[in-house]
Order: C-alpha cells, then structure tokens, then sequence
C-alpha cells in the first residue's frame, strides 16, 4: 500500500534538498535509500567518498556504521540462545570470570537493553586521560571494565548507553563460537543473506576496497578522522548502502533469524517503576507523530548512519553518511516528514539558560542556534522532537529524557518514567567553597589534582592510561563543570563536592567518586 503524499519527482527533489550541502565540489558526502514494505523506491549518492582523489559516493561505496552494528551482535547473541549454547538470563560472570560483580548481578538481557549500569568504556578512557583517538587494544577494554568500582544504577531501573555492554556480547560470541566475531557474522547473517561487503574493520586506517575516508570539519576545511581504539560488535561494522537495504528486507521478511527474534529486539525494556523505556535488545523503538519507528543509528570518528523503518506504514528509510556533519536520525525523520507530508509541530516555549536537576547533579543548557531551539549537555547538541508525548524530547537516537516547562520558570522532566524537576542556574552562580586539593579513586587507579578558587580552577588527572589537564569552572553552590576545549560539548563532566571528596558525572558515567587524599 502506497501512502506518500505529493509525486514521486516532488518527493525525491525533497529529499536530494536534504542533502544539497554535499552537492558543492570536494565535499565529503553521504547515501540515502527509501522503501515502501521493503522495495525500493528512491535512491540517491551525494558528495565523495574520497576527497582526495575525486572518487564519487556509490551504492558500493563501504562506509562505517557505527552503532548500527549492536542489531547484528543481539541477532548473533539470540542465535546462540535458540542452539542452547547460552541464555539471556545468564549472568555476565557465567561467561566472563574478569567482568566485576558489582552492587547487584547482571544478565546478558540487560546488557542488550543498555540498562544493566555498567559504565560506558569509551567513556571511562576519557576521564583516565586515555583520549579514543589515542591507540588502545581489546585488553585494555576488558582492564577498564574489570576496575569498575560501581554501577551507574540498579539494572533496570533506568537506561544509560553503554558501549561496555555489547563489548562484553561480542566477547562472549568469540569465546562459545571459537571463531573471531567477524567469521561468525559472515557465517551465520552477512554470508546466507549475500551481505559480501558487511564487516567488523577493527581499526581505522585499515586497507579495504571502495572503502570512503571518513571525515570530520575542523576550521574553513574538511580533515581525516580516526578513532584509536580497536573497535568490536558495538560499533565496528562496515557496510554499504546496498548491503544495508538487503539487511533491512531481512528485518521485515526474514532469511536469517526469525520474526520472533526480531519482535523481542524491537520490544522497549520495562523499568522497576513499570514505565515502559524505548530501547529494546539492539533495536529502539519510539513514537514519531503517532507512528511507531524502529531502527538504530551510528556515530563514529566521522561517520554518522541510520536505520530507520515505521512498521505499522511500511516505510523505510537507510542513511550512511562519512562525515559527522548529518544528523542522520533527524533527517531520516525529515525524510518520513515529506513521504508522510506532515507539518512541523508548534514548538513548546522553553526558556533559554542552563537547568539543573534538583536534588541531582544533571544539567542541560537550552539555546537557540540558527534560529533552532537546541539542546546541549555533556552528550552533545541536538534540536528537539515537539510532537513527542508528554513534551519536548531532544532528537536523538538514544535518550529517554522528555522536558515541559512550568509557569515557575523551571521544567519538569521524566526520565526513564520518574519525574524530575529542573531549576535555572543563574549566571552568576559561585560554588561556596573552592574545590582545590589532591583526590584519588584507588580501583580505578585515578589520581586527580586541583587548583584554583571558588570560580574557576585546574583539573590535572593522571593513571596508568593517560593524563588530562583542563579547567573546571563553578556552575552553582555545589557544582562545577570540567571543561573540555576545542570539542563543541559545553562541558564534559559536572563535579559535586561530598564528605569524602568530589564525585564525577557525565552523560554516560554515575556517581563516579574520588576521595581527598
């Protein structure tokens, strides 16, 4: 059943106007593929896959896929549970002695679904003063796991992205299969489904036929941009547009895993409170203008994708993109805009300044940029999602944050179904008492030293990983923010003074605690 409104010469002019920035020469560039119930009935390559030497975006064209590859760890992972080889309900220990028994146990289920609390790894280089695009190996992946000290929180309580999670999955595929994750991929999905250019690239640099430079805009100009750590099944997968389109198919007519597994990937995890979250095993599934979509993005070193399908319509919708310049989730949402002919919402009035969660150690910044209203935190920038129910909800792929303002000045949100309430931070805000003094996390092997006074200071962080050396500023009578120049985040971490020391937050690690030494 065809739906899209308007011709199709008028929907493909709107679309390729999408993309028109990546129509100018040497410009890096992107692939787009729109389907009605799995056929395709638009296609478009914009920009180079290679600015260097010219060479054209293609359909063939292999690109990174970030995050997009986490559908294709939880297939393999419910493969295994249907031979016997494993249960969702196992215990991470069960599989990996080396993975820390924290606070409460935790199951393979709850490592698909992101809400088992263990700290996100990418993450966790950062505040060792271990930069992503440093060089790192797998070992020193499992070394950061293995000295987690806490959770975020209790598993299934809430949701928080963890890279840590799928980590440990693609582990535990190695170890039952035998075989590296890349031969199991193409033995079990990528090779019965003719998918001959999907595959785990471990590193970037490495050398591959068709394969696009990925890039990032630094200044007037456009430069190569690599990750150093050695990828795995969370965020590892090349693929192609072609390849990609194949995939998708497969979700809605299936020649590998069954309809069942794929319902389970697309069913939201429930929390103790009873809310219903919207990330499943793999796949998120959240509600757009009334329509239920399914799929998963990707963000890597230069790169950005989207996977995107409203089940219940029949439309789907795939992105690759080898720079971090498209919003990839927005835009297919933009995409499903003119196929659907919706009309933007009005916007909910949201006071522009930072907000603070009371009682919490959470803050968000609300601006307007180019004339868009935008949301920053630690995690980035983003505009907002208006039609969402309930209020405003940043547009992104992963976030379970909805906000409303209040006739006080402050904002209500609910996050993973608990309510919250956020308060302005005023400009002029001065914590009481400077921060400075020498503080450490043993189990981590952390050591930090501060200097400064009750405005502003220095933060120096050494371990067995790396340094870091940035400058905090105060953000409220008990909060400071660590700062992190020449990135576009404005601020990497909150700082919250306690009896002991301080503790560190940032988008994707809780309660991080440091004691004065």
């Amino acid at each position: 059943m065809t739906i899209m409104t308007g011709s199709h010469a008028d929907f493909a002019n709107r679309v390729d106007a999408l993309f028109s920035e990546f129509s100018e020469p040497e410009m890096p560039g992107a692939v787009v593929a729109v389907m009605e119930n799995g056929r395709e009935i638009f296609a478009n390559t914009y920009g180079l896959a290679n600015i260097n030497d010219g060479i054209p975006m293609g359909r063939k064209t292999i690109m990174r896929i970030g995050s997009q590859s986490k559908q294709f760890t939880v297939l393999l992972i419910l493969l295994l549970e249907a031979e016997g080889k494993l249960s969702l309900e196992d215990e991470v220990q069960k599989h990996l002695p080396y993975v820390p028994r924290l606070e409460y146990p935790v199951t393979l289920k709850q490592l698909a679904s992101n809400t088992s609390g263990y700290r996100d790894y990418m993450e966790a280089m950062t505040v060792s003063g271990l930069s992503i695009f440093a060089p790192s190996d797998r070992q020193t992946v499992r070394e950061i796991i293995a000295r987690q000290d806490a959770l975020n929180f209790k598993p299934c309580s809430a949701m928080i992205y963890s890279n840590s999670g799928f980590f440990m999955l693609y582990e535990i595929i190695e170890q039952i299969e035998g075989a590296t994750f890349d031969e199991v991929l193409r033995k079990r999905i990528t090779g019965p489904l003719g998918m001959c250019d999907t595959s785990l690239m471990l590193r970037d640099g490495s050398v591959m036929k068709r394969l696009a430079a990925h890039y990032t805009k630094r200044g007037q100009g456009w430069t190569h941009l690599g990750w150093g750590i050695e990828e795995d099944g969370g965020g590892g997968i090349v693929s192609t547009l072609d390849d990609m389109v194949v995939w998708q198919q497969n979700l809605i007519s299936p020649k590998v895993g069954t309809v069942e597994m794929y319902q389970r990937m697309a069913t939201p995890c429930v929390f103790d409170n009873g809310a219903t979250g919207f990330y499943g095993l793999g796949l998120v599934t959240d509600e757009y203008r009334g329509r239920r979509a399914v799929g998963h993005g990707g963000a890597v070193a230069g790169g950005k994708s989207q996977s995107m399908r409203f089940i219940d319509e029949g439309l789907g919708i795939v992105i690759i993109a080898n720079n971090d310049r498209v919003a990839a989730f927005a835009v297919a949402r933009r995409i499903a805009d003119i196929y659907f002919g919706a009309t933007a919402p009005a916007h909910i009035e949201l006071a522009p300044g930072k907000y603070r969660e009371e009682g919490g150690p959470d803050v968000f910044e609300l601006a307007v940029k180019n004339g868009v209203p935008t949301f920053l935190s630690s995690g980035g920038a983003t505009g907002f999602d208006f039609s969402h129910p309930g209020g405003a909800k940043p547009e992104c792929g992963i976030t379970d944050l909805v906000l409303s303002p209040r006739p006080d000045g402050k904002v209500d949100g609910t996050f993973c179904g608990t309510s919250r309430v956020y308060a302005p931070l005023g400009a002029d805000a001065k914590a009481t008492a400077p921060l400075a003094g020498r503080y450490a996390n043993k189990a981590q092997g952390l050591e930090v030293e501060i200097e400064g006074d009750a405005q502003s200071g220095t933060f120096r962080l050494r371990s067995d990983l790396g340094a870091m050396n940035a400058p905090i500023v105060s953000a409220d009578s008990d909060l400071w923010f660590l700062l992190q120049p020449d990135t576009d985040l404005p601020w990497m971490a909150t700082l919250s003074p306690t009896v002991y020391g301080f503790e560190m937050n940032t988008d994707r690690i809780k309660k991080l605690r440091f004691t004065r030494a």
